[in-house]
């Protein structure tokens, strides 16, 4: 799913909005926040974060919006605009916190009769693999997001990020085995 250009009615909007209409730009966050929001999550692992960076982003998009060229997507520009934003929220949090994790100590609760819950275990597991994805650099974390959440293609990735598909290849390659050792130091899945 290569990122295209954008697209007639982004162009319309855009116009729209930079004349003065506001309830242009409405409609271009009603098209693009809930896929930031969900992009954010995976890349922050915290929900009220990537809420406030997706709300963060699209104000300093509008800021910006004057300076968009339509060389790419208006969703590639947002979603770089959005992951400087998480960057710099993670190297603030790594300085303010120690070993803390955004998600909160890990806890076992049982029901009555002693047989776990379903919910909280598939609770659990996306917690865990939250933080095994919070140890990956963002780098590598960012690659997996666009490639395995948004289902972007190599060449996408590549604009998006602005460096060569190769390097999109290898991060992406790394990243992966990354992932796949931290979900085994979690206990989430085997080493085979």
């Amino acid at each position: 799913m290569h990122e295209p250009a954008p697209t007639h009615s982004d162009s319309r909007l855009i116009e729209a909005t930079l004349a003065g209409d506001r309830e242009a730009f409405g409609e271009l966050v009603h098209s693009y926040q809930e896929r930031l929001y969900n992009s954010l999550i995976h890349l922050l692992g915290n929900e009220h974060e990537a809420q406030d960076i997706t709300q963060d982003a699209f104000v300093q998009a509008y800021r910006r919006l004057s300076s968009f060229r339509s060389e790419s997507g208006f969703y590639t520009w947002l979603f770089r605009i959005a992951r400087n934003l998480a960057i710099s929220k993670l190297r603030s949090r790594r300085q303010t916190s120690s070993l803390h994790q955004a998600d909160g100590s890990m806890r076992e609760i049982e029901s009555t009769d002693g047989a776990p819950q379903q919910p909280l275990e598939n609770d659990e597991t996306i917690s865990q693999v939250r933080r095994a994805l919070a140890r990956l650099d963002e780098d590598q974390r960012t690659i997996l997001v666009l490639r395995e959440f948004e289902g972007m293609d190599y060449e996408a990735i590549a604009e998006m990020l602005e460096i060569p598909v190769g390097t999109v290849r290898s991060r992406l390659h790394r990243a992966r085995h990354q992932l796949k050792d931290e979900l085994i130091a979690l206990g989430i899945t085997s080493p085979n």
